[in-house]
């Protein structure tokens, strides 16, 4: 194990144990002061939870980055700062995250507007893309290559606003958004070591490691003992900028040169397909059906789950499982067809599973209906 692996293992493992520090803080402080999540039709989960565990996300990435890379630099493993050709990138990629972080907590604390919540958004995208990170090659995707700066800006904005919304959207039951951006996460952290992208390695590592505590406290926690907490849109939305931050900078990479022969629109987006998919899904049926689009419901693919039956847990194992098994074939299948031709396969994949849970609900409501009867 190198240096460099052995500074990103030293960043999870710091981040795992600061988010350990600071997520039964955040449990102590909300039963003080009565901050839960409220139960409603749409809730699935009962009793007094929690739902700032998302607040423990950036401190315990930044915290954890700065500190092992500090280390790094002060012993002498490193001669110059990871990011120091990256300053312009990390600085606005910073104050992206702050925004998401401070309009998240806003929400979960005392509720935000969904439009206030779209123009933070969109600031944060235009932070992202003014340092750099844009979307100016497509590979080949439906024959495009290059794209004009005045193309690529607007497209990569629009991106990470649909990026962090779908993030935060799949949240909806225990592990699921937590467990999705751990995919992302260890994927990212791995193909971005294998570049030498280092300091960006070190940002998935970091949040890998917050994730995987609060994934602990999330799915098993016990709400009866004060021990169970969601995210809330401090997390999702946190999340969901540190995904785009490192998707977009994969996509400018140079892959082959590590020895990579997958397409980077692929090893960016394929960890994202499942929410992408969904929440594209669930828009055009409110749209269909004359619905408000952004106003929440129960369509999204884990209440299908549900739906047909499935335990909450092992909905939320199945679609990690689907997850990964979309992020392997992609990336695998990328090496020997277009991406478009790729694009077109998973759209097909995702359509029939869906049409296939819907017959299944019908054919148990049907059953259910009967049995009244």
């Amino acid at each position: 194990m190198n240096l460099n692996a052995i500074e990103c293992l030293a960043v999870f493992l710091v981040s795992l144990l600061l988010a350990g520090i600071i997520i039964p803080q955040i449990l102590l402080i909300s039963f003080r002061k009565n901050l839960f999540d409220e139960v409603d039709e749409r809730k699935i989960h009962k009793g007094r939870v929690p739902r700032l565990g998302g607040i423990a996300f950036m401190p315990s990435m930044v915290f954890s980055v700065a500190c092992v890379s500090g280390i790094y630099c002060f012993i002498g493993w490193r001669g110059e700062p990871a990011l120091s050709s990256d300053v312009v990138t990390f600085s606005f990629g910073v104050c992206a995250l702050m925004i998401m972080y401070l309009v998240g907590m806003a929400d979960d604390l005392i509720g935000v507007r969904y439009s206030a919540k779209f123009v933070a958004q969109i600031l944060a995208a235009g932070f992202l893309a003014t340092s750099g990170l844009t979307i100016s090659n497509f590979h080949g995707f439906c024959g495009i290559y290059e794209i004009p700066i005045w193309v690529a800006v607007p497209f990569a904005m629009l991106v990470v606003v649909f990026v962090t919304n779908a993030i935060n959207l799949i949240d909806g039951i225990d592990g699921l958004a937590s467990g999705l951006s751990s995919i992302s996460m260890l994927f990212y952290g791995w193909v971005l070591l294998c570049c030498g992208e280092v300091a960006y390695a070190l940002v998935a590592f970091g949040t890998l490691g917050a994730l995987i505590q609060f994934y602990y406290y999330n799915v098993f926690g016990n709400a009866k003992v004060g021990k169970k907490i969601f995210m809330g849109d401090t997390g999702a939305l946190t999340t969901g900028i540190i995904i785009c931050f490192l998707s977009l900078h994969i996509c400018n990479l140079d892959v082959a040169a590590s020895g990579f022969s997958c397409d980077p629109l692929v090893m960016a987006f394929a960890p994202l397909l499942v929410p992408c998919f969904d929440v594209v899904r669930v828009y055009l049926r409110r749209i269909r059906h004359h619905a408000n689009p952004f106003m929440p419901d129960k369509s999204h693919i884990h209440h299908k789950l549900l739906a047909v039956g499935l335990h909450q847990r092992v909905a939320m194992v199945l679609i990690l499982l689907v997850s990964v098994a979309f992020t392997a074939a992609n990336y695998w299948l990328s090496t020997m067809m277009n991406s478009a031709v790729l694009l077109a396969l998973d759209v097909v994949v995702f359509i029939v599973v869906n049409i296939w849970l819907s017959a299944a609900i019908n054919k148990r409501e049907k059953r259910n209906n009967i049995e009244k009867q």
